[in-house]
């Protein structure tokens, strides 16, 4: 038997799915408070929202997990394992492995929006994961609300049965303990053989202080019980079980965990590179035979340069990557150096806010200061010799390069029909290549492009935001490589290259986007005793240039009447020094300047919720 006595066949397993803002992490808290978890004298929304970020933002960046006891129409208890998935697609990798721990998903829509981009691509993740689908239509409570709309949506694009979805206001908590009643009549039991060898899943870990890697499972099969001795299927690494149980907002330690439940375990493990997400555990003594199936790995899209603005942190920084990896797998990364910002780290992202969420992670979970510079994309780069090479920063650039390929993606775009010019104009001056316009109805359309990844982080979000006013969604996914007219543009402060600022553009835009470089740069570096040239070049030839004008002392303050020829000598006598001065001196570029040109350009600018 199971937590509390609950058979296998008495367990539900789930996930809440949908679009940014939809409500996913509102309805998990009247969930939980059904299932008794949530004190009111300590009551807060967004309860499995957890860290600070996601509260400040409103948004859901970590997968969390909740078990509670539920009581159904029969009399007989049910055993709910809840897991809250992000919304946004820089997630994805987060729903991916919530999927894997669970039999059924809550496909959660607004009634006021409709489905929108990501709605539908979280459909076809749980689809190819082969998951039980229940259609959630919530916001019922409100003015705008259109559910019959929404249900003509659901039959339509999502080929469900619109008469199964259950509408609700996660808000208020109507109809909420119906959806739970529903769960447990739509949502499959999981298929547990308690007798089986030992096959768990972690789907997420965490570094505790104290604890050190506390793992999140799904036992599929088998037993497992405190004082075990457990090994990692694909690390080969072998530990005692100190402490396992479930989650219930806080964690409550258990005895044992059976096939079909989620919970943690605690082996006191300290390396977080023994513990890979996606590793089956097993027992040392009675091994299974196979691991699960492998969670689908999601490669990075944008890359970036991060860089402790003390040098001396770098260390710190090390383990601290370290850790987050732990709790985010899709984050890649590796040792860089850079001459103008030293040690630091190569990072890959599954795109801008993920970039920008986890540098604002490590600032404020580990007390880090650092710089982030200007996103790349990972090029393919033919070079003379015929040898291909791929690249994720502008200073690898080959100059023997002959031809240059970039990642396209997919884009999906829904939005109202009356900004469809707008948007198609946007797409076009990006690059982009029309594969399908599609009207979800006379209000709605839904926009196919082919768009070259580096157009769609350089300002694209934020423009597709403003000309539709807010209202278009976006989702893409990686199509393939093309081959595109690709320069680098180099930045030289003084005659020298600053690697840190070099960027690979089109060539239609290279002009452009060096000159707002170098404009910024003459705004943010302090003038010397000499003038300072700032140039953005392609190759050998400068394409724009800037000058820093000297700082003029006044040499000739203390000469009051006398000859003219006092005041000549003397200047004739700053000038040469000044030659001197121009020859040997190095410009002096404050971290300052790179925090500026780098976090607040149109590179980077944020993503708004």
């Amino acid at each position: 038997m199971a937590y509390g006595n609950i058979p296998a066949s008495r367990i539900r397993n789930f996930s809440i799915i949908a679009h940014i803002d939809h409500g996913k992490s509102t309805l998990a808290d009247r969930l939980l408070e059904l299932g008794g978890l949530m004190d009111p004298r300590e009551q807060k929304e967004q309860i499995l929202d957890n860290m600070d970020i996601e509260r400040e933002r409103g948004i859901t960046i970590k997968s969390n997990s909740a078990s509670f006891l539920w009581r159904g129409q029969d009399g007989l208890s049910y055993l709910f394992n809840l897991i809250d998935t992000p919304g946004h697609v820089d997630f994805t990798y987060e729903v991916l492995r919530s999927l894997a721990a669970c039999e059924g998903v809550l496909l959660l829509i607004d009634a006021t929006q409709g489905i929108q981009a990501q709605t539908i691509a979280n459909f076809y993740l749980a689809l190819e994961a082969d998951l039980a689908i229940l259609p959630v239509i919530n916001k019922i409570d409100l003015a705008s609300a259109d559910i019959e709309k929404t249900k003509k949506q659901i039959r339509d694009l999502l080929g469900l049965n619109p008469e199964e979805a259950i509408c609700v206001s996660a808000k208020t908590g109507l109809n909420v303990e119906q959806l739970m009643h529903k769960i447990i009549e739509k949502i499959p039991a999981p298929q547990a053989d308690v007798h089986k060898p030992l096959r768990a899943l972690v789907f997420d870990a965490y570094f505790d202080s104290y604890r050190g890697v506390v793992a999140k499972v799904r036992i599929f099969d088998g037993r497992l019980r405190k004082g075990d001795k457990i090994k990692f299927m694909r690390r080969l690494s072998e530990h005692e079980v100190m402490e396992l149980g479930i989650a219930q907002l806080k964690l409550k330690p258990l005895e044992q965990l059976e096939a079909g439940e989620v919970g943690y375990i605690v082996t006191g493990l300290k390396n977080v590179s023994d513990v890979l997400l996606g590793d089956t555990l097993t027992l040392t003594t009675q091994p299974a035979q196979e691991p699960l199936f492998k969670i689908k790995e999601i490669k990075p899209m944008v890359f970036s340069g991060l860089f402790p603005v003390n040098g001396e942190d770098f260390d710190l920084l090390k383990e601290a990557m370290q850790k987050l990896c732990l709790n985010d797998p899709s984050l890649v990364y590796e040792s860089e150096n850079s001459e103008a910002l030293g040690f630091g780290f190569r990072v890959g992202y599954l795109g801008l806010l993920h970039m920008e969420i986890v540098q604002e992670r490590l600032e404020r979970e580990f007390g880090l200061n650092l710089i982030t510079t200007a996103p790349s994309v990972r090029y393919r780069v033919t070079k003379t010799n015929g040898q291909v090479v791929e690249i994720d920063n502008p200073s690898e650039f080959p100059p023997d390069a002959i031809s240059v390929e970039e990642p396209y993606v997919k884009v999906t775009i829904i939005s109202p029909a009356e900004y469809l010019g707008n948007l198609l104009q946007l797409l076009q001056e990006k690059r982009g290549e029309n594969q399908n316009i599609h009207y979800l109805d006379p209000q709605t359309v839904q926009i196919t492009y082919l768009l070259p990844l580096s157009e769609m982080i350089f300002e694209f979000y934020d423009k597709l935001k403003s000309l539709s006013r807010g209202y278009a969604t976006l989702d893409y996914e990686f199509f393939d490589y093309r081959k595109s007219d690709l320069v680098k543009v180099d930045i030289l402060v003084h005659g020298q290259k600053v690697d840190a600022l070099a960027m690979i553009v089109h060539r239609s835009v290279a002009e452009k986007r060096g000159r707002e470089v170098i404009q910024k740069l003459k705004n943010l570096i302090s003038r010397h005793q000499f003038q300072i040239a700032l140039q953005a070049a392609i190759g050998s030839r400068v394409i724009a240039r800037e000058n820093i004008s000297a700082l003029r002392k006044n040499v000739t303050a203390k000469c009051y009447g006398g000859d003219i020829t006092r005041k000549r000598k003397l200047l004739e006598k700053q000038k040469e020094g000044k030659k001197r001065m121009k020859m040997i001196g190095q410009v002096e570029i404050p971290q300052e300047a790179f925090l500026a040109v780098l976090k607040t350009s149109d590179w980077q600018k944020k993503e708004r919720q």
